[in-house]
């Protein structure tokens, strides 16, 4: 009987002993589980922020790269539009300087007589200089030299052979071989010189021979000085 209540006791004192523990686990236990669980809530969520945040800052910094590279481009592009302008300044007071110049000549072109005339000769349909043509033009450049108001007239012509749109057209370009030459072999400065393409007119030999037509075919260099009514005004004085 004694042994029997023991045994019962053993299970009673079991029994409140495991209602304790499960009392203690709920109590004590469970709160810390469930703080725990929030904890790594929190941590997972900053832990997708912190990604999304790195997200930004590279897609920030692509944006930023970006910007600097339009903004160095802009840079580079206002650079080039100031150079042009520059360069356009320095071309507009030259010009100023050449308009002057030109002035100058047509304000006392009553004064400009002719000082030395040159004639070079072309082959058919060819707006190209020979040697001996040079030759001539050099002999011009070289009487510009001692000329303080002086200008150049450059005057291109052809036969009649042919079609008259292009015969003046061809009349041009030899007229600007010949500018071409005396500007940049002999430096005579381009303000200096006037040219015009005349075609076929002003025939110096109307024949239609192989001869004639040679004449034709020509440039007729003048210069033009001021040199010597500015000297006789001078001594008047």
């Amino acid at each position: 009987m004694r042994q029997k209540f023991l045994i019962a006791m053993l299970g009673a004192t079991a029994l409140v002993s495991g209602c304790a523990t499960k009392g203690y686990v709920r109590k004590n236990v469970d709160p810390v589980q469930e703080k725990l669980n929030q904890v790594t809530d929190q941590v997972a969520k900053q832990g997708t922020d912190i990604q999304k945040t790195q997200q930004d800052v590279a897609k920030n910094t692509q944006a930023i790269s970006a910007t600097d590279e339009k903004a160095t481009g802009a840079d580079r592009r206002a650079g080039d539009a100031m150079n042009r302008a520059n360069q356009a300044n320095d071309q507009a007071q030259k010009d100023d300087q050449e308009i002057s110049q030109l002035r100058g000549v047509i304000a006392n072109l009553d004064d400009y007589k002719v000082a030395n005339t040159a004639t070079v000769l072309f082959k058919f349909n060819s707006a190209e200089l020979s040697q001996e043509d040079k030759g001539e033009l050099d002999k011009v450049a070289s009487n510009t030299g001692s000329l303080k108001r002086y200008f150049i007239a450059v005057e291109g012509y052809t036969d009649t052979t042919g079609d008259a749109n292009y015969n003046l057209q061809l009349s041009r370009r030899r007229a600007d071989a010949v500018v071409v030459y005396l500007s940049t072999e002999k430096k005579v400065p381009f303000y200096q010189i006037r040219t015009i393409g005349l075609g076929e007119n002003n025939l110096v030999d109307p024949g239609k021979t192989k001869e004639a037509r040679a004449k034709n075919r020509r440039v007729e260099v003048k210069i033009f000085s001021a040199d010597s009514a500015v000297a006789s005004a001078g001594g008047g004085r």
